[in-house]
C-alpha cells in the first residue's frame, strides 16, 4: 500500500516539547542521563532472568518480557527527540510518522495486555495456588505471550488503517514532539468526528476497561491475601503493590490521552512525555527494586563479571 496515497503532505514539522532553548537543553541533558543509566538496567534485568536457573517461574518470564517491551518502546520516541533538540528544523516524513505511530501502539498495546497477563498470573498464584503449576505451564505462558503480541499488532493496525484513509493537504505542523493519533487527526482535511470516535473506542475504551479490570482483580487478590495467614503474605502484598504502581503509571497517562475527544489541553505535551519517555524505562526497574530474588541474582551476576 502506498502510504502517501490520497495525501499531499510529504512531511510533518514537529513543534517540539517547548520552544525555549534553555528548557530544551535542560530536558536533553536529563533525558540523556536517564537514558544512559536506566536503559542498560533494563537489559541487565533481561540478562539476569535468562542466565539464572532459579528465575524460571512465570512471574520472571513475564518480567523479562516487560523489560524487553519497555526497552523497545523507549527507542520509538526518545532517540529522535534527543536528535531534534539539537536540530533547528524538526521534520518527520509522512511514512516515518506512520511507522512511529504503528510501533507506538503495537508495543504499547502489547504491554497493556502483558500487565493483564501478569495480573492473571498473580491471581492464580495467590488465590488458586494448587492449580498454579497446571494452569501456568510453559506452553500456556508462551501462548499468552503470543496472544498479547498479536493483540498489540491488531490494535495498532486498526489505528494505522484509520489514519491512512484520512486526506492531508495542509497544514503540516504537529504540535508535539512525536507522531500520535490525537495530533495527526487534527491535521486531516476532512470531518474526523467518526474517526475520532473509532479511535477513542479502539484505544480509550479498551484502555479504561483494562485499567478497571486490573484494579478489580488486584482488589480481589489483596482481599484474599489480607484474609490469609500464610507466611508468604508480605511477599504477595509487595508484589501486588508493585504491579498496581506500574498499572497506575502506564494506564493513568494513557486514559488521559485516549479516552477523550482530541481537543488541546495544557498537559497534552507533559503527560505524553512521561508516558512515552520516562515511565517505560522505569517500569522494570521498579519491579526489580521490590523483588528480592531478582536483586540477589543480579548482584551475583555482576560479582561474577567483576571477578572475571
Amino acid at each position: 500500500m502506498d502510504l502517501e496515497n490520497g495525501t499531499m503532505v510529504k512531511e510533518f514539522i514537529l513543534l517540539g516539547l517547548t520552544q525555549s532553548r534553555n528548557i530544551q537543553l535542560l530536558v536533553f541533558v536529563l533525558i540523556l542521563i536517564f537514558y544512559l543509566i536506566i536503559l542498560p538496567g533494563n537489559f541487565l534485568i533481561i540478562l539476569t532472568i535468562r542466565s539464572d536457573p532459579g528465575l524460571t517461574a512465570p512471574l520472571y518470564f513475564f518480567l523479562g518480557n516487560l523489560a524487553f517491551l519497555d526497552a523497545s518502546y523507549s527507542f520509538i520516541v526518545a532517540p529522535r527527540m534527543l536528535v531534534d533538540f539539537l536540530s533547528e528544523k524538526k521534520v518527520i516524513s509522512y511514512r516515518g510518522c506512520i511507522i512511529q505511530l504503528f510501533f507506538l501502539h503495537f508495543l504499547g498495546g502489547g504491554e497493556g495486555l502483558l500487565l493483564v497477563v501478569m495480573a492473571f498470573d498473580r491471581y492464580i498464584a495467590i488465590c488458586r495456588p494448587l492449580h498454579y503449576s497446571t494452569v501456568m505451564n510453559p506452553r500456556a505462558c508462551c501462548a499468552l505471550l503470543l496472544a498479547l503480541w498479536l493483540g498489540g499488532f491488531v490494535h495498532s493496525i486498526i489505528q494505522v488503517a484509520l489514519i491512512l484513509h484520512l486526506p492531508f493537504c495542509g497544514p503540516n505542523q504537529l504540535d508535539n514532539f512525536f507522531c500520535d493519533v490525537p495530533q495527526v487527526i487534527k491535521l486531516a482535511c476532512t470531518d474526523t468526528l467518526v474517526v475520532e470516535l473509532l479511535m477513542v473506542f479502539n484505544s480509550g475504551l479498551l484502555t479504561l476497561l483494562c485499567f478497571l479490570g486490573l484494579l478489580s482483580s488486584y482488589a480481589v487478590i489483596l482481599c484474599h491475601v489480607h484474609g490469609s495467614a500464610s507466611e508468604g503474605k508480605s511477599k504477595a502484598l509487595s508484589t501486588c503493590t508493585t504491579h498496581i504502581i506500574i498499572i497506575l503509571l502506564m494506564f493513568g497517562p494513557a486514559i488521559f490521552i485516549y479516552t477523550r475527544p482530541f481537543r488541546a489541553l495544557p498537559a497534552d505535551k507533559v503527560v505524553p512525555f512521561f508516558h512515552t519517555v520516562i515511565f517505560p524505562l522505569m517500569n522494570p526497574v521498579i519491579y526489580t527494586l521490590r523483588n528480592q530474588e531478582v536483586k540477589s541474582s543480579m548482584r551475583r551476576l555482576l560479582s561474577r563479571h567483576v571477578v572475571c
